[in-house]
C-alpha cells in the first residue's frame, strides 16, 4: 500500500511537472520578425529613425502579443538591393523569421519581393513607392500576395501634387516665372526615376517646358556645375527628390551658394527630423511634401523619441515607421485571435483575407499619429486608399526651419512665397 502511494505521489507530481513546463513552454514562444532597412550606408539616418520607431511601438505591447513575445531581427538593406536581398535570405534561413515588417528604397522592394515569395515569409507595410513593384505584385498577385500593403503610394498619386500647386500660386498671382521653364533632378534609383517621371507628366500637363532630366547616385553631394546650369538657362522650377539625407541637403545648400532663384522642390528633405540643422536657412521658401505631426499625441510621440533617442524625429521616416508597426501589431493581434498560433502561414492568411479586402484597417481610433486611415482594398492593392480623409500628404514651404502647408487649399497655412 505504502508503496503505491508513493507511486501515486510521484506520477502526480511527474504530472505536474509536466503540464508546468508545458505551460513554460506556451508563455516562452517566440516570433522572429525581420526589420527590413538602411541601418547602414547613405541613408543610415533612417535607419536610425526605423530602430527608435520599431521599439517604442513594440514597448506599447510589453513585445507580446497573445503568449508570444516577439524578437525583433534587424535586416540591414544598405540601400543596396543585392545585400538587402542576401540580408533577408540570411534573416529567414539562419535567423527564422517568420515574418517582416518596413523598407525603404524602391529598389530593395524590387529584389527582396522575391526573397518574400521564395521563402512564403509575409512582409508588411515596405517603403518603396514606384511603379515597379506595383507593376511586378500586379503581374502575379497571388506570389506576391507575400509583400503586403505598401507604406508608400506610386509617386504619381503624391508627386504630382507640388505642380498643382505651384500652377494655383500662378493663377493666384503669387508665382510669377519669366518663362516656364523646368528642370527635373533626383537619384538614380526606381523611387528617384519614378518620382522625375511624376513631376515631368504633371509639367507637360500643364504647359511647362522640360529644361533637363539628370539623375545622380544617392552618394553624390557635389551638384555646383548641374545648379550653374540651371541659372545660366533660366530655369524657374526645378523638381526631384532623393533618399540620401547628405545628397538632398548638399542639393539645397548649394542652390543658395550658386544664386540660384528657382523655386526648389526639394521632396524628401523633411524625411529626417533634423534637416533643419543640415541646411540652415538655406532652405528658405523650399517646397516639401511631409505629413504633420496636428494632434496632441503625435507631438507627444515626438517629444518621447526626443528624450529618449535624442533626435527630433520625422512624421515621414519616424512617424510613419510608428504606425506601420502599430498596424503590423494589430494584424498580429487579430490573427492570434483568430488562428490561436503566429506563424507564417497565419500571418499571410491575415493579410490576405483581412488587411488586402479593407476589413483591417488602421486609423486615429486605433492610435495612429500621421494619417487619418491606413486602408487597403482589392481595387488598390500594393497601394493604400489616398485621399485628404486616408493617406495623404500636404505640399509645405519652409520658412526658418517651418514647413508652412500652401496646398490643399482646405488645410492652406500660408500662401506661397516667391525667393
Amino acid at each position: 500500500m505504502a508503496r503505491k502511494k508513493i507511486q501515486f505521489i510521484i506520477a502526480a507530481l511527474t504530472a505536474v511537472v509536466f503540464l508546468s513546463g508545458g505551460q513554460v513552454f506556451a508563455a516562452g514562444k517566440t516570433l522572429k520578425v525581420g526589420i527590413l532597412g538602411p541601418f547602414t550606408g547613405p541613408s543610415a539616418q533612417t535607419g536610425k529613425e526605423f530602430k527608435a520607431s520599431v521599439d517604442m511601438a513594440l514597448n506599447t505591447i510589453d513585445y507580446t502579443v497573445g503568449d508570444y513575445k516577439i524578437e525583433p531581427v534587424w535586416v540591414d538593406s544598405q540601400s543596396d538591393p543585392a545585400k538587402a536581398s542576401g540580408a533577408y535570405a540570411e534573416a529567414v534561413e539562419g535567423k527564422g523569421i517568420q515574418a517582416g515588417v518596413l523598407n525603404w528604397h524602391s529598389s530593395v522592394a524590387v529584389a527582396v519581393m522575391d526573397v518574400a515569395a521564395q521563402y512564403k515569409v509575409p512582409h508588411m507595410f515596405g517603403f518603396g513607392a514606384s511603379e515597379e513593384v506595383n507593376k511586378k505584385w500586379q503581374a502575379d498577385p497571388e506570389k506576391y500576395s507575400y509583400w503586403g500593403g505598401k507604406g508608400w503610394p506610386v509617386p504619381a498619386k503624391l508627386e504630382k501634387n507640388y505642380i498643382v500647386a505651384l500652377n494655383k500660386a500662378i493663377e493666384a498671382g503669387t508665382f510669377k516665372p519669366k518663362k516656364k521653364l523646368a528642370a527635373i533632378y533626383g537619384e538614380d534609383t526606381d523611387w528617384g526615376r519614378s518620382a522625375g517621371g511624376s513631376y515631368k507628366k504633371a509639367l507637360l500637363d500643364s504647359g511647362w517646358e522640360i529644361h533637363s532630366e539628370e539623375y545622380f547616385p544617392a552618394t553624390q553631394t557635389d551638384f555646383y556645375p548641374l545648379l550653374a546650369k540651371y541659372k545660366k538657362d533660366g530655369v524657374a522650377v526645378v523638381a526631384g527628390t532623393s533618399t540620401s539625407p547628405s545628397a538632398m541637403a548638399a542639393f539645397v545648400k548649394q542652390t543658395t551658394e550658386v544664386g540660384l532663384k528657382a523655386v526648389i522642390v526639394a521632396s524628401g528633405l523633411g524625411w529626417i527630423g533634423d534637416w533643419y540643422k543640415m541646411t540652415g536657412p538655406a532652405s528658405n521658401y523650399v517646397l516639401d511634401s511631409i505629413p504633420q505631426l496636428t494632434t496632441a499625441e503625435a507631438q507627444q510621440w515626438a517629444k518621447d523619441v526626443k528624450t529618449k533617442y535624442g533626435f527630433n524625429p520625422s512624421p515621414s521616416a519616424g512617424g510613419l515607421s510608428y504606425d506601420g508597426i502599430r498596424m503590423f501589431i494589430k494584424i498580429l493581434q487579430r490573427t492570434n485571435e483568430l488562428h490561436g498560433k503566429l506563424d507564417k502561414e497565419t500571418i499571410h492568411q491575415t493579410m490576405v483575407d483581412e488587411v488586402n479586402t479593407g476589413k483591417l484597417t488602421y486609423g486615429k481610433k486605433d492610435g495612429a499619429i500621421i494619417m487619418n486611415e491606413y486602408k487597403y482594398t482589392a481595387e488598390t492593392m500594393p497601394d493604400m486608399v489616398v485621399g485628404p480623409d486616408a493617406y495623404f500628404f500636404p505640399i509645405l514651404q519652409y520658412k526658418q526651419g517651418k514647413g508652412y502647408i500652401i496646398f490643399p487649399e482646405v488645410w492652406k497655412q500660408k500662401d506661397f512665397e516667391q525667393k
